[in-house]
């Protein structure tokens, strides 16, 4: 008979992990509060979403974010959770939520050098219909001495020193980076800790499934509709691309993610820089998959190099396998040459 017990007494719990890495960093432990801090408002919402029917949290709030979707019970309470948690960790100076027009200044006896820019609950239109929601955030250091403000938060997505996002599916998954590759831990509800489950995540070099809302074909540009067309028909002999959309990003990101492929939210007629955010959407989700060894693109540059200039900005996203996105940009470059 195994003497082996059932519980695993030596587990690497993503609270050990982050104080780890914090020690080898030789750090102050201001980063490491800061993250704890923010897991414990991902361990909240992750229970918010599990009780929101008893709790009649589903619904419209009756008011509409800055970005004009109409804003759930739950968004709201997501909101405030992280921004609480983070004003109270006393590790930032500046926060930007999708939630709020302007930038959250700290107030000074609660101030540290970090600035966090996070989504609360990305997919939440998918709330009502028990669609996979997640958290996504990013973390930069203050670069300056002044009194923070909103120029400090616009940097570009090569100067994030920790990036993540929990995924509110099946069960609670946190995948994070601190910039040396990905690592994911899955919440154990009976222990309330998150625990290591993949070590250096590493996306497939070319996947078989492509991602996008299709319902926009009609205003797509020639490049997309080109690289659509040979995924369902492929000249070379090979079996066609599956399609899979959830509308949920962080459910479609880590799905390429764990199945390699491309994930598009590309630029169309009907909106010219794209639709997603790029300090709270597109930067963490693409710092996630360069770290995991895929691509990230705008279609004109790479998304972590582009400067960005107002904190709501948008931009055209398409990132996954690197021979995917690389497939992807030979369209692009094949029409601009022709145009």
């Amino acid at each position: 008979m195994s003497d082996r017990s059932p519980f695993e007494t030596d587990m690497l719990t993503l609270t050990r992990y982050v104080m780890e890495r914090g020690r080898q960093a030789k750090g102050t432990g201001e980063l490491t509060q800061l993250l704890n801090s923010i897991l414990t408002a991902i361990k909240a919402i992750s229970s918010a979403v599990r009780k929101a029917g008893i709790a009649h949290m589903y619904g419209i709030s009756g008011s509409v974010n800055v970005t004009g979707d109409e804003v759930k019970k739950l968004d709201v309470l997501s909101n405030d959770l992280v921004i609480n948690m983070l004003k109270s960790s006393y590790g930032t100076c500046a926060l930007v939520s999708e939630e709020n027009k302007d930038v959250i200044i700290i107030p000074k006896d609660l101030r540290g050098k970090y600035i966090v820019c996070f989504d609360p609950l990305d997919g939440s239109s998918n709330i009502d219909c028990l669609a996979s929601i997640g958290t996504i955030f990013a973390i930069y250091r203050k670069t300056t001495d002044t009194e923070p403000c909103e120029k400090d938060a616009l940097q570009p997505g090569r100067n994030i020193v920790a990036a993540g996002y929990a995924l509110y599916g099946s069960a609670t998954l946190v995948a994070l980076s601190t910039g040396q590759g990905v690592d994911c831990f899955m919440l154990d509800p009976a222990l309330g800790e998150f625990v290591l489950v993949d070590k250096n995540v590493r996306i497939k070099k070319k996947g078989k499934i492509y991602s996008l809302n299709e319902g926009y074909a009609k205003y797509f540009d020639p490049a997309i509709t080109e690289y659509l067309h040979n995924k369902k028909f492929p000249q070379d002999g090979s079996s066609p691309y599956s399609s899979r959309y959830v509308g949920s990003m962080v459910a479609d990101v880590h799905r390429t993610l764990v199945y390699g492929g491309i994930f598009m939210y590309p630029a169309n007629e009907k909106s010219p820089k794209g639709k997603l955010r790029l300090l709270y959407e597109c930067n963490p989700m693409s710092f996630i998959i360069e770290q995991a060894g895929g691509m990230a693109t705008t279609g004109t540059q790479p998304v972590l190099d582009v400067q960005p200039e107002t904190i709501h900005q948008r931009v055209p996203l398409i990132l996954g396998s690197p021979d995917d996105v690389e497939e992807y940009l030979a369209c692009v470059k094949k029409h601009q040459k022709s145009s």
